[in-house]
């Protein structure tokens, strides 16, 4: 059960409203009037500053326009989704902090609200159907988490029935075709990955995995509200599913410069650069990273350090400075365990390496003491857990 929905707490926060808001030329700015907010490009052009301020952390300046927008329509889900999407990027860096759970689910809950009303007066309105399938994947994401598995079950069912809804609407693209994309990429690949789950996958239309990539990328290169959405989603495919490392680089690095001070579009950039080799870069960014954390900037915290502080070890351990290595795999472990991610492979490989320096230096107790520290918290079946039992054994601990 976890792991269903989990996975489908994925897939539903992939379906929400997010932007890199671009400036449009004036001469573009309210030529064609739509019945849906979504498609109001003059709107778009005056929250830009906004928009951008929200994935560059700067909340304040994010929350000031949209309490703006609030005012000015007050009937409408628009803006009370952008102020819950502002805290849920307050939560993102480390999803483990609760504090502000509460705040984010009444924050949702008043996006139903409001788009109930507008699918209630119109039974066809496909923009209340995707702010309702939005609002209902980041509660489902956040609840499964949270490990509240019938609240987050009733979130993924009404998610998914809601963004079935707003699919193949052709004058709100691109916009909604990112819930076509998600669509025609996931009913392939859920059934291939999660055998078990295709009565679920068969209840809605049959999609095109390839289809569904294209649909993404057009997505992140023409959307507004939809297009950082769609990059973040293409590169977490393209780093895992789609074995396409560079890529996922190419994403990350136009996210991080377009959003240098976002904790999560930098680490992710560090990582994928210390992924595809490019090591020493990796660990420039990642003492950015470090530096920032001590200098208390938003949204810096553990999680982040744990990234970073890996990817610097693993920098000097192969240039076999192993003194400096030792200090940031001991950094690691430092911040893995601030954040609780003790069952992570960044914390769970440190442990590994700095058993083998101990082991080196002699010290056959320290080393084993990591070693089991290792089969402590890594499941049996966990590459760490069976490394960490055939190293024991090799060497005798």
């Amino acid at each position: 059960m976890r792991t269903l929905l989990i996975l489908f707490g994925f897939l539903f926060i992939s379906t929400t409203l997010v932007a890199d808001a671009q400036e449009e030329p004036l001469d573009k700015i309210g030529i064609e009037e739509s019945p849906y907010l979504l498609l109001d490009k003059g709107l778009q052009f005056r929250i830009t500053e906004n928009v951008n301020a929200l994935y560059n952390f700067d909340f304040a300046t994010a929350e000031r326009g949209f309490r703006v927008l609030q005012y000015q329509y007050p009937d409408h889900p628009l803006p009370y989704f952008l102020l819950g999407l502002s805290t849920w990027w307050k939560i993102a860096p480390d999803i483990e902090n609760k504090r502000m759970d509460e705040l984010f689910i009444r924050q949702m809950d008043e996006v139903i609200d409001k788009a109930k009303k507008m699918l209630n007066d119109d039974s066809g309105n496909r923009e209340a159907a995707f702010f309702l399938a939005g609002a209902y994947g980041f509660q489902g994401r956040l609840l499964s988490e949270r490990k509240s598995w019938a609240k987050a079950t009733f979130a993924g069912k009404n998610a998914l029935k809601y963004l079935n809804l707003s699919r193949g609407e052709e004058e709100l693209n691109p916009e909604l075709l990112l819930g076509d994309a998600l669509f025609n990429y996931f009913s392939v690949w859920i059934p291939e990955n999660y055998p078990y789950l295709k009565p679920v996958v068969a209840l809605f239309p049959k999609g095109d995995k390839a289809l569904g990539l294209k649909q993404l990328e057009d997505v992140a290169q023409n959307a507004f509200y939809a297009r950082v959405e769609a990059q973040y989603f293409l590169f977490r495919l393209y780093s895992s599913d789609e074995k396409q490392p560079y890529k996922a680089l190419a994403i990350t690095d136009y996210l991080h410069s377009k959003f240098p001070n976002n904790p999560y579009f930098h680490r992710s950039y560090a990582r994928h650069l210390y992924t595809v080799g490019r090591i020493t870069e990796s660990k420039e960014k990642s003492e950015e990273i470090l530096r920032r954390i001590e200098e208390g900037w938003t949204g810096y915290e553990s999680n982040s350090g744990r990234y970073a502080a890996f990817y610097i070890a693993q920098f000097y351990d192969r240039v076999n400075e192993k003194q400096e290595a030792k200090k940031y795999y001991l950094k690691t472990l430092s911040y893995g365990e601030e954040s609780e991610s003790q069952e992570s492979g960044y914390y769970l490989f440190s442990l590994i390496a700095l058993g083998k320096m101990a082991n080196e230096e002699k010290n056959k107790v320290l080393a084993k003491q990591y070693f089991n520290q290792v089969k402590k918290y890594a499941k049996r079946k966990h590459p760490a857990h069976i490394e960490a039992r055939n190293y024991i054994k090799k060497n005798k601990l």
